[in-house]
């Protein structure tokens, strides 16, 4: 098999971890999990943004795989990212597998530490994504929780919004001009990393974490699965039942890519025992 290493720009991995990605054929895609835990990535990202160097952070789960075997854009952008951590158990079940585990560390849950981080460094926050209502309900509510907290810019692209075209170097200039230090991005994948790819590459400086409906969970826009439905691993279950039209077929491709990632992930775990 020809496995093509994804390099992350000026990071170390320091979990040493990767997800093998069956790509067709008889090629394959690493790409590089930075981080074990949300405690280790928020220590680095803080680091990261006290020393003006910046960040792009991408959450991968089942449903990027399926869109980075199909999409060179993405993997593209993706390989741009600084960080990569683990959103979704299968993700984590994959690392299990491959002898390098990792922990859980979805997007939307790393709202909350971010904007905490934020609070006490005082550092402003802007808001990038879904509707006017959702991020004006989320800039209240997180302000609300986290004292001293400034979300400072909000954006809400139009509907059909290119992260590669020219309204969004525009809005990349106006984020220039914003006096928010870090971005939370809430496009939804592929858009949200191909944004955020660009804009870090702009911006060096300025942190770039995608949040997915991380927004929309805090605005009370979406209600999230309760604690122990998160718990057993059926999130994805709760989801589809309220919108079985339009995650039903995404979670079915989600499925049909798993029997190719466990072998994957069984081929490193031979491959480690060599080593």
């Amino acid at each position: 098999m020809t496995v093509e290493p994804m390099q992350k720009p000026g990071v170390e991995e320091e979990s040493g971890a990767t997800l093998r990605i069956p790509l067709g054929g008889n090629a394959a895609l690493d790409v590089p999990l930075t981080h074990d835990s949300s405690s280790s990535l928020m220590a680095d990202l803080e680091a990261r943004l006290a020393g003006a160097r910046g960040f792009a952070c991408a959450t991968v789960n089942l449903d990027h795989v399926v869109k980075l075997r199909g999409d060179a854009v993405f993997r593209e952008a993706y390989a741009r990212h600084s960080h990569v951590v683990a959103d979704g158990n299968p993700i984590v079940w994959m690392s299990r597998l491959a002898g390098h585990p990792v922990g859980l560390v979805p997007g939307s849950e790393l709202v909350g530490p971010v904007a905490a981080m934020a609070a006490r460094r005082g550092w402003p926050i802007g808001l990038f994504g879904a509707s006017e209502e959702s991020l004006a309900a989320a800039a209240s509510e997180l302000e609300s929780r986290h004292a001293g907290l400034v979300v400072s810019d909000r954006i809400a692209p139009p509907y059909g919004f290119d992260p590669s075209g020219r309204e969004a170097d525009a809005f990349i200039e106006r984020m220039a001009q914003a006096p928010a230090r870090l971005w939370l991005l809430a496009l939804g994948a592929p858009k949200q990393e191909i944004f955020a790819s660009r804009a870090w590459a702009r911006l060096p400086d300025r942190g770039f974490l995608s949040v997915g409906a991380g927004l929309d969970f805090i605005g009370g826009r979406q209600v999230r699965a309760p604690r122990l439905v998160r718990a057993l691993a059926l999130e994805w279950a709760w989801r589809m039942v309220g919108n079985p039209a339009r995650l039903g077929p995404r979670y079915a491709r989600c499925a049909f890519a798993l029997p190719g990632l466990t072998g994957a992930a069984l081929a490193q775990r031979r491959e480690r025992g060599k080593t």
